[in-house]
This record gives structure tokens, C-alpha cells and sequence, in this order.
């Protein structure tokens, strides 16, 4: 049996986490939980102000199927170093790999046009502002993260770009 895989997205909002995180679900057939998905979930059906409550089911729900022998792929801005170790430590609870991928849009005009004009995928959330993603807090990675910066490139490229690295890995 294959041990399975954790690949553990993070980015910005707009920066394109998402869409890939996506594709390599679908490409590989892993389960796909996106943290926004979860707490607007929590919020539409308890009704209450969610802040680490969706990132701690969404641990539960990964590592139920990390333990069921499924790769995962957990799609989240995952900003700071609690959440990152968070996630590795799920990982390492089940005896799956893990992978950090860190997406980005490094072109600023690029990356504001991106917050300004995309649609929303979840019902019911509210997008973040131009000026709520410049202010997030997103502390810089301490250990290995396969970055993929999407500027100016399209999806299919990243894309490209994520499959080789991941390959030369041997994450995939």
C-alpha cells in the first residue's frame, strides 16, 4: 500500500492556491477540503464568529482520511508557522508524507486586479478587500515549501510548473 500524501497549500487569497490546489485533486484523486468552505459552513449553520474552529475540523476530517490510506490536499491561506506545524503534525499523526506548497502572485497590480474582479466559489463568503489582503499577516516560511509564483503565467502553467516539482520530489 501507498503511504499517503498531505500536500498543504497556502497563499494569499487570489493568488491562485486554489485553482491549483483543485486540478491536483483532480489529477491525482486526493480529497480536497478548502478552510473556507468549512468555517463558512460553521458560520451558515451555527451562527456564530468563527476563527480557528475551521481549520481544526477540517484537521479531523484530513486526518480521518490520511488514516483511510487517501492522499489530501488542504487548501488554506495558512499564513502563519502555528498552522503550517498544525498541519505537518496531522500528517505525521496518520504516517502520511506531507508537502508544502506555497502559491503566490508576486506582480502587485497583477495580484490586486486578481482580489478586485474574481467571483466567489463559496456561498455566502464575503471576499477579503484589496486592502485586507495587503494587510494580512503572513509570516515568510521556515522550511522547505515548493513555492509557485503564478504571475504572469496561466493556469495550465502553473500548473505545469506545480507537476514538475512535485515529480522531481517524487511528492506525486
Amino acid at each position: 500500500m501507498n503511504i499517503p500524501v498531505l500536500y498543504i497549500f497556502s497563499g494569499l487569497p487570489a493568488s491562485g492556491k486554489s485553482t491549483l490546489a483543485k486540478l491536483l485533486a483532480k489529477q491525482t484523486g486526493a480529497m480536497y477540503i478548502r478552510v473556507d468552505t468549512v468555517e463558512q459552513g460553521l458560520r451558515d449553520l451555527c451562527n456564530f464568529n468563527v476563527e480557528g474552529e475551521g481549520y481544526r475540523l477540517s484537521y479531523r476530517i484530513v486526518r480521518d482520511n490520511l488514516e483511510l490510506g487517501h492522499s489530501c490536499i488542504s487548501d488554506s491561506c495558512n499564513p502563519i508557522k502555528l498552522t503550517r506545524s498544525e498541519w505537518q503534525e496531522v500528517a505525521e499523526y496518520a504516517g502520511a508524507k506531507f508537502v508544502n506548497i506555497e502559491v503566490s502572485c508576486s506582480d502587485v497590480i497583477e495580484h490586486e486586479s486578481r482580489v478586485n474582479n474574481r467571483e466567489c466559489e463559496v456561498a455566502n463568503l464575503k471576499l477579503p478587500t484589496w486592502q485586507q489582503v495587503k494587510s494580512r499577516h503572513y509570516e515568510s516560511w521556515e522550511s522547505d515549501v515548493v513555492k509557485i509564483d503564478t504571475t504572469g503565467q496561466t493556469v495550465e502553467a502553473s500548473f505545469s510548473e506545480l507537476i514538475e516539482k512535485l515529480s522531481v520530489q517524487k511528492s506525486i
